[in-house]
């Protein structure tokens, strides 16, 4: 599972930098830059205060983390209607009352 790849992904699509993704979840450019880079690894109140920044279901952000041999058990036609799903999800725009 690689969540820094799927924060990085939610939040080049979001049109964030990682200075705004940083002060909305209250934590550290040089941190978030770690775990987008997979230097570290975030804890689950810290994987939900970013998924809540980005407007994005912490269950979307899992999924967009998970590597191909962790999706091995669902069938595929299943993991490619979700993975649409997920990016059209990351298409729609952020609603930005419900990040502040």
């Amino acid at each position: 599972m690689n969540v820094g790849h799927a924060i990085k992904m939610c939040r080049s699509r979001r049109g964030l930098s990682l200075t705004e993704l940083a002060k909305r979840t209250d934590c550290s450019v040089s941190y978030l830059s770690m775990l987008e880079k997979s230097k570290r690894d975030p804890t689950l109140s810290m994987v939900e205060r970013i998924a809540h920044s980005l407007n994005v279901p912490v269950s979307i952000l899992f999924f967009l983390a998970a590597d191909k041999n962790e999706l091995s058990g669902i069938d595929k036609d299943l993991a490619g209607q979700l993975a649409i799903t997920a990016l059209d999800f990351l298409n729609e725009p952020a609603i930005q009352s419900s990040l502040l």
